[in-house]
């Protein structure tokens, strides 16, 4: 697979949670550190995710905010 964005973190998915339409999707990318991804519930079957999978984690955001108070 070749993609142009450069965030990419690979993990284990721990996680699957289903939804109505969306899914909820932990990975973990080590040192005590999980991602999760709220894909569809369609995307979850195609791509055949289950726990242990080992997956990428590609993250693509136009605006990354922190705020504090």
């Amino acid at each position: 697979m070749k993609i142009s964005a450069r965030n990419q973190l690979t993990g284990r998915v721990v996680a699957v949670t289903l939804g109505a339409t969306t899914a909820h999707v932990k990975v973990d990318i080590g040192g005590g550190n999980v991602v999760t991804s709220a894909i569809t519930n369609e995307s979850v079957a195609e791509l055949g995710l289950a726990v242990g999978s080992a997956v990428t984690v590609v993250v693509k955001s136009s605006d990354v905010m922190i705020a504090v108070d």
